[in-house]
C-alpha cells in the first residue's frame, strides 16, 4: 500500500477561494457572484482584487444565476458561489433553463455540501445535488477531494468551456494531493495499485478510502484505490481498467447511493462488465444535526465501513 501523508488539514472551500483568485488573475474575464454568503465561500480575497469583477447578489439565489447567465452573452466566465442546497435545489429550474438548456459557461460553485455541513441539520445537507446536477444535459460535476485539488479544479473550469457544478465542503480534510498539480477534468486519478478490491472514492471519502486501504493491507487485502473528482464526464476506461483485474469494486460518497457516483459506476458496470458492487453513502435518507465526526460516524461514511464493503464485495466474487 502506497503511502500518504499530509502537513495540514485545510477545508476545501478555502481551496475554491484560493483557485477563483488565481483564476481572475489568469483571465480578466472571470468575474464572480454570491449570495450573501462571502465568507463562507472564501470569496473576499478576489474581491479584495478585483472589485469590479464582483456582483453581490445576495438572498437571492435564481436571480443570481440568470444574472450569471446573462453575463456569459458578453463573454465573461461567472462562478457562483452559495451553499449547495441554494446551489442547486433552490434553483434547479433556472439553471435548467437559462444554464444547462441554453448551454451558457456558468461555473455553479457549491459549498458546504453534504452531511459535513454538520450542526444546521437536514435542512441545509443537501445529499441529492450529484444526482440533480449529473442528469443535466451537458452539464459537468466536479467533486475534488482536498484544498490542493479543489484550488486545481477552481482553476481549471475557468478554461473550460461549458456549464459545470463544482461541490466542495466546509470541514477541514487533510490536504495531501500535490500543490503543483494539473488538473485533468474527466481523468480519475489512481492512488493505489492493487489486486483484490477496486475502491472508488470522491471528495471527502478519498482520504477515508486511503485510510480504508491500510487497513485493509493489515489483513491481507490488497486495495486498488482511485480517485474520481469529477463524476461527469465519468472515467470509465480508468473503472473498467481496475475492475478487470480486482473482480469486484466499492463506490463511496458523501451522497445518496441513488444517483450519485455509486450509481454512475453501476450503469457502467452493468452495460460492459457486470461486476459484484458495494455502496458506502447515505442509504436513502436525510440527515440532521451534529458534528460533521458524529454524522458521518452515524451514516457510515468512514473508513472501517469501507473496510466492511470490501470484504463483502470480496466474498461475492
Amino acid at each position: 500500500m502506497k503511502k500518504f501523508t499530509y502537513t495540514e488539514s485545510k477545508d476545501t472551500r478555502s481551496g475554491f477561494g484560493a483557485g477563483l483568485l488565481e483564476a481572475g488573475k489568469t483571465n480578466e474575464n472571470v468575474v464572480a457572484l454570491c449570495a450573501d454568503l462571502i465568507g463562507s465561500l472564501k470569496m473576499n480575497d478576489f474581491i479584495k482584487e478585483f472589485p469590479e469583477r464582483f456582483f453581490q447578489i445576495g438572498i437571492a439565489e435564481a436571480n443570481m444565476m440568470g444574472i450569471a447567465a446573462g453575463l456569459t452573452i458578453g463573454g465573461k466566465i461567472p462562478f457562483t458561489g452559495t451553499f449547495a442546497n441554494f446551489s442547486t435545489g433552490r434553483v434547479y429550474d433556472q439553471i435548467r433553463q437559462s444554464i444547462a438548456y441554453s448551454d451558457k459557461n456558468v461555473k455553479i460553485c457549491a459549498s458546504h455540501a453534504g452531511l459535513t455541513l454538520g450542526e444546521d441539520g437536514a435542512t441545509h445537507q443537501i445529499l441529492e445535488d450529484i444526482g440533480l446536477m449529473k442528469m443535466l444535459p451537458g452539464m459537468t460535476v466536479i467533486n475534488p477531494c482536498d484544498f490542493n485539488q479543489t484550488k486545481a479544479a477552481t482553476v481549471a473550469l475557468a478554461s473550460h468551456i461549458g456549464p459545470a457544478y463544482l461541490r466542495f465542503g466546509r470541514p477541514v480534510v487533510p490536504n495531501f494531493t500535490p500543490a503543483d498539480q494539473t488538473f485533468e477534468i474527466g481523468k480519475a486519478v489512481l492512488l493505489n495499485e492493487g489486486k483484490d478490491v477496486t475502491i472508488i472514492a470522491t471528495g471527502h471519502l478519498v482520504w477515508e478510502a486511503i485510510k480504508a486501504g491500510e487497513e485493509l493491507e493489515k489483513l491481507g487485502i490488497d486495495a486498488e484505490i482511485i480517485n474520481i473528482h469529477t463524476i461527469k464526464p465519468l472515467d470509465t476506461e480508468a473503472i473498467l481498467k481496475s475492475v478487470v483485474k480486482t473482480g469486484c469494486v466499492v463506490t463511496a460518497e458523501e451522497h445518496n447511493r441513488l444517483g450519485g457516483l455509486g450509481d454512475s459506476v453501476a450503469q457502467v458496470l452493468a452495460q460492459k462488465l457486470p461486476t459484484p458492487q458495494e455502496y458506502v453513502a447515505v442509504d436513502d435518507s436525510f440527515g440532521e444535526s451534529g458534528t460533521p465526526a458524529q454524522l458521518m460516524e452515524k451514516y457510515g461514511l468512514n473508513a472501517s465501513n469501507i473496510v466492511a464493503a470490501a470484504r463483502k464485495a470480496i466474498s461475492r466474487k
